[in-house]
């Protein structure tokens, strides 16, 4: 069964690369991005040459609550309705607790955390009539939080926290899990080849991930896993075996 899929964050990286796998699985895609509008544009119209009106995109501020109710009504009226919501968009930047402000504050909760409850809130009455399903893009931080990041990690262990009380609230209608990543992507910052063998020399497959690693694990989680909910599938090459 052919399913409507929209994406936060979807113009690149993780992001990006799920919107791929999901559409060659023939998937509809929504496409939402914030800043990225030639980058999204780009994937919008390499999607739709392979099939026509595969796929939309729309810009939304997430932390603005009237933009994101515009983004749920037009990607429900693209196809008629929305199937599966994946959270993935997120800021991510260090937050030295000393300096830390109310806007970071603000902003790493918002995108992490408010955005994906209020996303998942505004679906969830179209999906119990179809069975929806909820993906978050996690992290392995979210356990153990991250040393310079205190903001960034809380909202990812509250996003975690949200995928397994939602799945209790939403079921048995709505599934609801989580994708945790290790080292998929280096951050878009420059590291150093030393810190980024310091990394690797952390990971028991020494090698960091591909974003298709994720990828592929939303797409069990949306298209394999009916019997899964408050589930979160870790992909870090083992990264979290150890301290």
């Amino acid at each position: 069964m052919q399913k409507n899929i929209l994406i936060t964050g979807a113009a690149k990286r993780i992001g990006a690369c799920c919107a791929r796998l999901l559409h060659s699985k023939g998937c509809n895609v929504f496409l939402h991005y914030k800043t990225s509008k030639e980058t999204a544009a780009e994937l919008c119209y390499e999607l739709n040459q392979i099939r026509t009106n595969s796929a939309y995109m729309m810009q939304a501020d997430l932390l603005d609550m009237g933009e994101l109710d515009a983004l749920v009504t037009k990607a429900c009226a693209a196809w008629g309705g929305i199937d599966v919501l994946i959270n993935n968009a997120s800021a991510f930047y260090p937050t030295a607790m000393s300096d830390v402000t109310e806007c970071q504050w603000d902003e790493l909760m918002g995108s992490n955390l408010k955005a994906p409850f209020f996303l998942t809130k505004a679906l969830s009455g179209v999906w119990v009539k179809n069975k929806g399903c909820v993906v978050n893009i996690a992290d392995i931080h979210a356990e153990r939080g991250l040393k310079g990041y205190s903001v960034y990690s809380i909202a990812k262990a509250g996003l975690v926290a949200m995928t397994k009380v939602l799945a209790k609230e939403l079921g048995p209608e709505i599934r609801v899990n989580a994708v945790a990543p290790g080292a998929i992507i280096w951050p878009e910052k420059t590291l150093t080849e030393q810190e980024k063998q310091d990394i690797i020399q952390r990971i028991a497959l020494r090698r960091n991930g591909d974003p298709m690693d994720i990828a592929k694990a939303v797409w069990f989680l949306i298209e394999d896993a009916d019997y899964m909910t408050g589930q979160i599938i870790t992909v870090d090459g083992g990264r979290s075996l150890y301290c």
